[in-house]
């Protein structure tokens, strides 16, 4: 099945309408995230500031071909120092984004979450998918596959907020939120099913804000209008849920890569929860990947400063 991106690709040209947002780039020492930076750059999506060894990021641009023109370096003698002057950077005010250069991302994380120099807020820190798959209308987006492995109940009501803010950042007509499981009846056996209710009471009781929830439910009907149907659910997000919470890390990782690789998905990737959206990329993931990461930070920024209380709350 070809797939023409043409969601990441309406994401990317309206980031592009907005102030290019000034973002901290870690270690940007190899090629591949050196020609994302430029490239987000000249589309207007970023302003970057390249934190890392000087010297080396000149040499792999000349290398490779890259022009840096007149983008400003700060120089840090290896990547442990460059994730920690980016995290200060933001700190400064000069940053309003962070970006995972060739680094790890542990690295960086470590940073992002230390007690008193980070960039922690009241709520827990969570990754999503932003995925963009073949035959669907709309993105799709898949919560926490990344960073929280057994996320705790209180865990998940920040990973599902979190979410919720994302959707609402995006533009989303509505944020239809599915609490996965691998059935739709709640049953004392399964402890996911009990979060799944729990978080639904939230979100009933307005301690999950912004979108509406249901859960459990199966993958199936989840996204499947027919399968609802068929299982007699009747709910405003069983078959049309545009985000779905996992019930772990591994779940999670198996959803959104079956989805890669055997139905040709593009997963760009942010991470939430912090003072700032950061942007993961990998060195697998396509151009137009990397800049939809771009572009989702951008917008996310923009959200933070038009709502600087919700990322608090």
């Amino acid at each position: 099945m070809e797939h023409k991106r043409e969601k990441y690709e309406r994401l990317v040209n309206f980031a592009a309408t907005l102030p290019p947002t000034p973002t901290a780039v870690a270690h940007p020492c190899d090629a591949e995230s050196l020609e994302a930076v430029i490239e987000g750059a000249r589309l207007g999506l970023i302003a970057p500031i390249l934190v890392g060894p000087t010297a080396k990021i000149t040499a792999v641009a000349a290398e490779a071909g890259i022009r840096l023109g007149d983008l400003p370096l700060v120089d840090a003698p290896h990547s442990h120092a460059a994730a920690a002057t980016a995290v200060r950077l933001v700190h400064e005010g000069r940053a309003q984004a962070l970006m995972k250069g060739s680094l790890h991302t542990d690295e960086l994380m470590a940073e992002v979450v230390a007690r008193d120099t980070g960039l922690r807020t009241e709520r827990r820190i969570s990754h999503c998918f932003i995925m963009d798959v073949p035959g669907r209308e709309d993105a799709l987006i898949i919560t926490d596959a990344a960073i929280n492995i057994t996320p705790t109940l209180e865990d998940k009501r920040h990973i599902v907020q979190n979410a919720i803010d994302l959707a609402l950042a995006l533009h989303f007509p509505a944020a239809r939120v599915a609490i996965l499981s691998a059935m739709e009846t709640v049953n004392p056996k399964v402890p996911s099913t009990i979060d799944a209710a729990a978080l639904c009471k939230m979100a009933d009781r307005g301690q999950i804000a912004g979108g509406i929830v249901d859960g459990p439910l199966a993958l199936d009907n989840a996204i499947s209008e027919e399968a609802a149907h068929i299982k007699h659910i009747v709910s405003p997000v069983a078959g049309r849920a545009n985000i779905l919470v996992v019930p772990d890390l591994e779940a999670g990782n198996l959803l959104a890569k079956s989805l890669s690789f055997l139905a040709g998905a593009d997963a760009a990737g942010i991470v939430l929860g912090a003072r700032v959206p950061i942007i993961l990329t990998s060195r697998a993931d396509s151009v137009i990947t990397r800049l939809a990461s771009c572009a989702v930070a951008s917008l996310v920024a923009l959200a933070r400063r038009e709502r600087p209380a919700a990322i608090v709350h």
